[in-house]
């Protein structure tokens, strides 16, 4: 499927393949760039393979997409093969069109195989990681690259520790709400437009990297949160505990006023709590939500207020 990360509106889509620079899939990893080939990485799979069968000539079955680490058993191998055999399943398997070829324990790169990789504009890299390790590596990075995506038009906000996602109608709000909880030492993770991900079952927010740390307050304009209040205002990613829906007072409409029926919506296939804060003016919404936050916290404790106070009442008449 096609990368699409340009929707705010909410656009919700399965981030399939993703193309990365040599340089920056390098710096992530920590790799030596020894060929740099095309320039880029065509990443499409989660697994990663070591070419074992492949270097013996075996293609059947051959996963394409993988990427592919030589470790010392298949360098081993590939020392021992007569010339002419290793040059041509050199060949096989670069023709392929894999993303790119890594060997790990900082082992020196065959020739044969820099040349079946300038053949075919393959990119090579070098570890000096222990073979599992690398391949570890490599897979916490692609789970995070290709994760099931949405963006989502909102704030996300650090709140003693609970990921809070704030959301409601353009004008309600939100950013200058944020603002006053970064005012009152919590942190910023993202304004304006959020990127959920779903790594390994939790749902990871994070902004886009151009407007990473920004915020648009009507009447002011844009600050940046990280040069205005510190690099302690700020952090780069937080799961999402809970969603606070802010919604202008509506006259008639029912609230929870007890906390006992508890709400939830699902994002990428995960439901987190929802709470829905109804904004009047002058309210005090900034610590509505640390209470929202505290009262969280409790709650994964094994304290509810709720319960708590319905069986102190209900525990009386009995």
């Amino acid at each position: 499927m096609e990368n699409k990360i340009n929707a705010p509106n909410g656009g919700e889509f399965y981030s399939g393949s993703e193309k990365v620079s040599v340089k920056n899939f390098a710096k992530a990893l920590e790799l030596e760039v020894y060929y740099e080939g095309r320039g880029e990485l065509l990443l499409q799979s989660l697994n990663v393979s070591r070419p074992g069968l492949q270097l013996a000539g075996y293609f059947k079955h051959f996963d394409h997409a993988r990427i592919q680490v030589i470790g010392k058993v298949e360098y081993e191998y590939l020392l021992s093969c007569p010339a002419a055999e290793r040059q041509n399943n050199l060949d096989q398997l670069f023709s392929r069109d894999i993303p790119c070829i890594i060997f790990s324990r900082g082992l020196e790169v065959l020739n044969d195989v820099r040349e079946a990789a300038e053949k075919y504009r393959c990119p090579i890299f070098r570890s000096d990681k222990i073979t599992t390790i690398l391949i570890n590596d490599i897979t916490i990075y692609q789970n995070e690259l290709l994760a099931q995506t949405k963006v989502v038009h909102g704030v996300l906000v650090d709140v003693f520790g609970i990921g809070i996602l704030i959301m409601g109608k353009s004008g309600v709000g939100k950013s200058e709400i944020a603002l006053e909880l970064v005012n009152r030492g919590h942190r910023l993770v993202a304004d304006d437009s959020v990127i959920i991900k779903n790594i390994n079952d939790q749902l990871i927010g994070k902004a886009p990297e151009k407007i990473r740390y920004y915020m648009e307050i009507r009447g002011i304009g844009i600050i940046n949160v990280q040069h205005m209040f510190g690099p302690g205002s700020i952090r780069p990613e937080k799961g999402i505990d809970i969603i606070a829906e802010l919604s202008p007072w509506e006259e008639g409409k029912h609230y929870d006023r007890i906390g006992n029926e508890d709400m939830y919506e699902e994002i990428l296939g995960i439901e987190k709590l929802k709470i829905v804060i109804p904004v009047t003016p002058g309210r005090n919404i900034p610590i509505v939500l640390e209470t929202a936050a505290r009262k969280y916290r409790l709650k994964q404790a094994g304290y509810d207020a709720a319960k708590d106070l319905m069986e102190s009442i209900f525990g009386d008449n009995n």
